[in-house]
């Protein structure tokens, strides 16, 4: 988890970049930019505002060989090893960013790369950097006083309610190639921001392993145990699966099976399904890992649990209390009508 309510920008540079491909330049500014106390709030909510709003899924710098052989790893490296450099570097990156920006639909735009502090992740207080990329200009009119009229000037800007790229790095987890977020808004080259200017893999935390593995159980739940059985068994597993990882610290899966897996043929199911389709939820060889709690709140959001019938009926079933859903919903099958039907039991209506 991090918290950017006290951090604070230390430093920033603003350089451009254009398009290689049509012969456009890049600007590098030659001092940083001389921040002031009106300006900064406003920068502060142009750079952070995205990653308070996004789902915190962090990477990592990687290199197919090396580490030491990724470009941002060792620029990134070089700023924390000497923040008073971080103007020179920051020519670098943008350099190395320029390189990057040569496939047709990628826009021209500033480049700002500031030096953070007092930046909170996992509960310790680090450094971080921010690189960060605008490119769409807005309209904008200003208005100019003219004799007895007002006269209208259409400008172009930057729309500060909307960051078109960033990342921040976080001098934290160094030995695995730092911890970073990212944004991308404007996906015009996918491969550009991730691959070709950060090079970066998914960081396999504890986060990232409880995603990937309530993910896996969703899928299984949905090609396994849905045409197996039906849409309430469907949903009944995966609220055992939640309930499971919501009130276990770690995940061990002999426990996990033991527990979730009412029917035990499923068992065998679920191994084969892993060994088939673990690795695409870089899952096939886990079986225990620390269960990180925010992400199994957020898995449980995200989770449809309702049955949608084909006379125009929906059933919604509770996923927190598991009870209600295996107690008190029943389905069966009615001779006279050739149909199925849900038998639901309760006390009283619940006001809404």
């Amino acid at each position: 988890m991090i918290n950017l309510f006290n951090a604070h920008i230390d430093n920033l540079s603003i350089h451009r970049v254009g398009n290689k491909s049509r012969n456009e330049a890049i600007f590098l500014s030659e001092n940083p930019y001389r921040l002031n106390d009106e300006i900064m709030p406003l920068l502060k909510e142009y750079f952070f505002k995205p990653f308070r709003e996004k789902e915190e899924n962090y990477f990592q710098f990687a290199h197919d060989v090396d580490l030491e052989y990724n470009d941002m790893f060792n620029l990134a490296t070089e700023i924390f090893s000497n923040p008073s450099e971080v103007h020179n570097i920051s020519k670098k990156i943008t350099s190395h960013l320029f390189e990057q920006s040569n496939h047709p639909h990628i826009k021209n735009g500033e480049v700002y790369v500031a030096y953070l502090s007092n930046v909170s992740i996992d509960n310790n207080v680090v450094d971080a950097i921010g690189v960060f990329k605008s490119e769409i200009q807005t309209d904008f009119l200003q208005f100019e006083e003219n004799g007895s009229s007002l006269e209208m000037i259409l400008q172009q800007g930057i729309n500060l309610n909307k960051l078109d790229k960033g990342c921040l790095i976080f001098n934290y987890k160094k030995e695995e190639g730092y911890k970073i977020l990212t944004i991308d808004s404007n996906r015009y080259d996918a491969r550009y921001w991730l691959e070709h200017f950060l090079s970066v893999d998914a960081f396999q935390d504890e986060n990232f392993m409880t995603k990937k593995y309530l993910k896996f159980c969703q899928d299984f739940a949905k090609d396994v145990v849905l045409p197996a059985e039906d849409k309430q068994q469907e949903v009944l597993f995966m609220n055992r699966a939640i309930n499971h990882f919501a009130k276990n610290d770690a995940f061990e899966e002999t426990a996990f099976l033991n527990e979730v897996m009412e029917n035990p043929e499923f068992i065998p199911e679920f191994k084969n399904y892993k060994v088939d389709k673990g690795e695409k939820y870089s899952i096939e060889d886990v079986t225990d890992f620390p269960i990180a709690n925010a992400a199994v709140t957020d898995v449980r959001k995200k989770l449809k649990n309702t049955i949608h019938l084909d006379t125009n009926v929906q059933i919604k079933l509770d996923f927190v209390n598991s009870d209600s859903a295996q107690k008190f919903v029943e389905k069966g099958w009615d001779e006279e009508k050739q149909m199925y039907y849900y038998l639901v039991y309760f006390n009283k209506e619940q006001k809404s």
